[in-house]
């Protein structure tokens, strides 16, 4: 029971979250008379959250007397007003002043009197929301943060029974026996109702629940890691999955690589449903390579066979204009770049058809030379193309996914795009060029463009 708190060595200091109930109180107690045992060095945290008025200062008056009485220090924090989902901001408070005191090295870990009845409330809490394995898993043994649990494996009854025979003191919550919390009324009403209509050992058949979707959800994460490395990428501060390589895993696999991706991106799932990784499993398993879904704190959009999944929609390109050293380095923001260099042509035979990227000598009649990002709209007749085509029919043609095209460099003067990343020089811009090399030969400057 008390095996995340045991080591050989020099004593953990392991803090206690007494909110001063029976269980909590309890807790204490037992890890008082193991502490020389478990070699554990013992302080008493304590959280108001000022809920309940002069009940809830009462209750830390009440835990400020208990560590002193005990020799032990207290590290005690008040919530100031909670918003929202009261129970769950209170929640996420709590657990955030234990991670600060696990992070600043005042303690090691933080126990807590999570007892098997509350797992039992929880699974089954869990199991009507609609929660998946995950959320079966229940209250965790130990964390990654530092918080055990070493109550889990025994009743609340017995718990009580525990303070009784030793005569310990605790603090009631009255609002634990309010209906109108949903929490109450499963442990109230539900579990003793199912206890005695269906099955008298239910609490133990949900810790079981919770047991065997720990270790299946131990297992997926050894097995999805590695699936992830081959289906993820990384673009920016977006996440991009391969819907080739997701589409050809199990079921089970790809829902479990989305609710992953989403993690990574969003941090956590908070709002996200079952139905919303199968709109998104169905956008990418589509024959066709676009779709779109909005998910609560992430945009997810497929282009071609990639989805981008982020926090926010894709915003246009950036309109910019900068002028283009030659030579030099050019650079935009947004970190695409090209250098521009004197372009030596072979000694004999060139006409200017070659596979190099080649500018004229500026020549400012023609207008200055500038360096841009795409924009809708942009159109040009490349080297080995019979028409002017827009640029973003290239894309299509390319398959080049919607993210990309956003900082997708293009060379232009006052006559039109002379050049486009990957698209090539324009006809018309080789053509001017093998005419001057015609007419100025040896005297001709032409500049070598490289991408950086």
């Amino acid at each position: 029971m008390f095996g995340p708190l045991h080591r050989s060595g020099p004593a953990r200091r392991v803090g206690v979250a007494v909110s001063g109930g029976v269980d909590s109180v309890s807790l204490l107690h037992a890890l008082l008379q193991l502490r020389e045992t478990l070699h554990i060095e013992l302080s008493v945290v304590h959280v108001n959250h000022k809920l309940r008025g002069a009940e809830s200062d009462a209750d830390e008056q009440f835990t400020r007397d208990l560590a002193a009485s005990l020799g032990l220090p207290l590290h005690c924090t008040a919530l100031g007003a909670l918003s929202g989902n009261i129970e769950q901001s209170a929640r996420l408070a709590r657990i955030s002043f234990f991670h600060s005191l696990i992070v600043s090295g005042v303690v090691d870990r933080i126990a807590t009197g999570h007892t098997a009845s509350d797992q039992a409330e929880t699974v089954l809490f869990r199991f009507l929301r609609g929660s998946g394995s995950t959320g079966l898993s229940g209250i965790l043994p130990v964390t990654q943060e530092g918080i055990v649990r070493p109550l889990l494996e025994v009743t609340r009854e017995q718990v009580e029974c525990f303070a009784r025979e030793r005569g310990i003191a605790w603090r009631i919550d009255g609002t634990n026996a309010s209906l109108n919390f949903r929490r109450n009324r499963i442990r109230h009403e539900l579990l003793p109702r199912l206890q005695n209509d269906y099955n008298p050992r239910l609490p133990e058949q949900l810790a079981h629940v919770a047991e065997i979707a720990r270790e299946e959800e131990a297992y997926w994460r050894s097995q999805i890691e590695p699936l992830a490395a081959s289906t993820f990428r990384t673009w920016g501060d977006s996440l991009l999955v391969d819907c080739t390589q997701l589409s050809a895993l199990a079921v089970a696999a790809q829902r479990r690589l989305l609710r992953l991706a989403f993690t990574r991106v969003k941090c956590d799932l908070h709002q996200i449903g079952f139905h919303h990784i199968e709109q998104v499993r169905h956008i990418a398993q589509r024959s066709q390579g676009h779709g779109r879904a909005h998910i609560p704190g992430l945009d997810v959009v497929r282009s071609f066979g990639w989805l981008r999944i982020s926090n926010s929609p894709l915003p246009p390109p950036p309109s910019v204009y900068v002028p283009l050293c030659v030579p030099g380095i050019t650079r935009l923001p947004g970190g695409e770049c090209v250098a521009v260099d004197k372009f030596t042509a072979p000694e004999s035979g060139y006409n200017g058809y070659g596979n190099e990227a080649l500018l004229l000598e500026p020549d400012h009649r023609s207008g200055p030379l500038v360096l841009r990002y795409w924009q809708p709209g942009d159109l040009y007749q490349p080297v080995g193309f019979s028409r002017p085509e827009k640029v973003k029919q290239m894309f299509q043609l390319a398959r080049i996914p919607l993210w990309e095209r956003r900082f997708w460099p293009i060379i232009e003067n006052g006559r039109g795009i002379l050049w486009c990343r990957r698209f090539g020089c324009s006809l018309a811009a080789r053509e001017e060029i093998v005419q001057a090399i015609k007419d100025r030969g040896e005297e001709l400057v032409l500049w070598k463009l490289v991408e950086v």
